[in-house]
């Protein structure tokens, strides 16, 4: 591995894009630290730690930004429920499905679509954002009177800027540097979180003396976060391969085909999708609580907590809607009768099984039986620190949703610079 950094940072273009990336990174970070105007970040901090679960998701989806009121609080949040909400769209409206199909120009112009979207996006959830901090007591220096008015527009702006600011250097990475950038971006934003989590422990060990349990608790910690790295590594590598067969045709003096070959379908073809899709699905209640004055100790009150990341319900409706959504997903992702066809078209087959409506139906078993499988990995990654917090009373800073980013964004960048790299002849990574 370090041989392949050192090879890479001796072709010129190659060390270019990885420290073009490095200083996108470092101007995130940097941009990270600059706070908000008429905020107080402390009682920020105790509003977010203590309260609604979407606000909890949102901070660890901006790394701990939400929580230190800097003007990159939002970061790339509002981009990534643009792509889900277009990714969806593109479905249901014809329109959008036929620029979908319509090759790089089509792709364009649903990115530009995007972009207007997280813009929209971006300034609903800014004051969103502005009327929760609002609603607790010295979050905000001013909240009455032309202060008020002023300070309020100005927050707004901020978080609404910081957002198209994100955006933009994430598209600058992915032009200019080494991988996607918004996933790196996100990437930067988790594992900047990670010396908060090691501080975590090292507090806890420290209670060892006067409680010998935390001298078990912080060792098993560690083995359990190596362990889930070990297993996501594992099931993102983990595919079942069809087998295809090409029938041989002969084309004026050449012949073409007879070659076996194998369709790859992947164990984890969503990725972390189903997680934020399910994860924003249930903060809607806790969301609604926020903005809303609950009679503590009422039937409201009692029906918002079933909700909060601690409740066994919360648990059991977060696992039931991963696997749904990683069913729903798939099946708009992939088109078992498209694949048929295309076999067909290309003189293949899969052994044993007859062209058309038969393969077609193998596959759909295939994958089904495939997306369950993920669908319960992607489950027990997500639901597993829940539990583990629920029993041992720990918290962890980066929870099982966080692992799977970090790990994905890593192999999937490691795999692009593989790439460039036996494009120049050197041994990889993969290795």
């Amino acid at each position: 591995m370090f041989e392949t950094w050192r090879n890479a940072f001796k072709q010129e273009d190659l060390r270019k894009k990885i420290l073009y990336t490095l200083f996108i990174i470092f101007i995130f970070r940097l941009g990270s630290a600059i706070p908000t105007p008429f905020i107080n970040p402390d009682a920020l901090k105790s509003m977010v730690s203590g309260g609604a679960d979407f606000l909890s998701y949102l901070n660890i989806m901006t790394g701990g930004g939400l929580e230190q009121a800097n003007i990159f609080a939002m970061s790339i949040t509002p981009y990534i429920n643009s792509s889900i909400i277009i990714q969806l769209l593109t479905v249901a409206i014809p329109a959008l499905e036929r620029l979908a199909k319509e090759g790089m120009e089509g792709r364009k112009t649903i990115n530009k679509i995007t972009r207007y979207t997280t813009f929209a996006l971006a300034i609903i959830q800014a004051v969103g954002f502005y009327f929760v901090m609002r609603r607790t007591s010295g979050v905000l220096e001013y909240t009455s009177g032309f202060s008020g008015v002023f300070a309020a527009i100005i927050i707004v702006a901020v978080f609404t800027a910081g957002t198209a600011v994100v955006v933009w250097l994430g598209d600058r990475i992915t032009e200019k540097g080494i991988g996607n950038g918004i996933s790196i971006i996100l990437f930067a934003g988790i594992i900047s979180r990670g010396p908060a989590a090691f501080m975590q422990l090292a507090a806890w060990w420290s209670l060892g003396s006067s409680n010998p349990f935390y001298y078990f608790l912080v060792p098993f910690i560690i083995l359990v976060f190596i362990a889930m790295i070990a297993f996501i590594v594992f099931m993102t590598d983990a595919e079942r391969r069809i087998p295809v067969s090409y029938a041989k045709r002969v084309v004026g003096r050449k012949m073409y085909g007879g070659q076996n070959s194998h369709i790859p379908v992947k164990v984890n073809m969503s990725g972390v999708m189903p997680i934020i899709f399910a994860m924003s699905f249930l903060s809607i209640p806790n969301m609604i609580g926020s903005f809303v004055n609950v009679k503590e100790g009422g039937f409201w009150d009692g029906f918002f907590k079933l909700f909060q990341t601690n409740s066994w319900v919360y648990a059991a409706l977060y696992l039931l809607l991963i696997i749904a959504f990683n069913y729903f997903y798939v099946a708009i992702q992939y088109n078992p009768i498209e694949i048929a066809n295309n076999l067909r078209k290309n003189n293949g087959g899969i052994p044993g099984i007859r062209p058309g409506k038969p393969t077609s139906d193998f596959i759909a078993r295939v994958i089904s039986k495939i997306t369950l499988v993920g669908a319960i990995f992607l489950g027990i990654i997500a639901v597993f620190p829940i539990v583990f917090s629920a029993i041992t009373g720990a918290n962890v800073s980066l929870g099982g949703t966080s692992i799977l980013i970090v790990v994905g964004v890593a192999l999937e960048t490691m795999r692009q610079l593989e790439s460039q790299m036996m494009m120049r002849h050197h041994k990889g990574f993969l290795e």
